[in-house]
C-alpha cells in the first residue's frame, strides 16, 4: 500500500460503520457484494471482503442489522441485510456527530492548505 492508501485506510477505518449503517437506511437491503461496490462508486475506495464481512457480522450480532439468505438467481445464495431500529438509533445519533466532526477536521486541514500556499 501507498502511503496515501495506507491514510485513506485509515480515515475510512473511522467512519466505515456508519457509511454501511447509511448506505442499508438507503438502499432497504443489500448484500456484500454490492455494498462494496456503493462504497467505491461513493468515493470511499475499495473496501475488501476482509474488512466488509466481518463488520458486517459485528453490526448484525450488536443488534444494528438483520439478514437473512436467499437463493441466488442461478448461481449461490446470498446473505442480505438490512438495517435494524437498532441501527437507525445509531446512525440518527452518531452521524451528526461525525459530519461536525468531519467538518471541522475539513475546516482545520483547508486552512492549513490556504497558509502552506501562501508561504509556499
Amino acid at each position: 500500500m501507498s502511503p496515501v492508501e495506507v491514510r485513506q485506510a485509515q480515515w475510512l477505518r473511522g467512519v466505515l460503520d456508519l457509511a454501511v449503517l447509511a448506505l442499508l437506511a438507503e438502499s432497504g437491503e443489500s448484500y456484500g457484494y454490492l455494498i462494496s461496490q456503493q462504497l467505491a462508486e461513493s468515493g470511499l475506495g475499495e473496501v475488501k471482503g476482509g474488512t466488509l464481512y466481518p463488520l458486517l457480522n459485528r453490526l448484525e450480532e450488536a443488534g444494528l442489522l438483520n439478514s437473512a439468505w436467499r437463493a441466488g438467481d442461478g448461481g449461490p445464495g446470498r446473505k442480505f441485510y438490512e438495517i435494524s431500529s437498532g441501527g437507525r438509533r445509531l446512525l440518527a445519533e452518531h452521524a451528526p456527530q461525525w459530519t461536525a466532526f468531519a467538518g471541522a477536521a475539513t475546516t482545520v486541514v483547508q486552512r492549513g492548505m490556504r497558509e502552506a500556499a501562501l508561504s509556499g
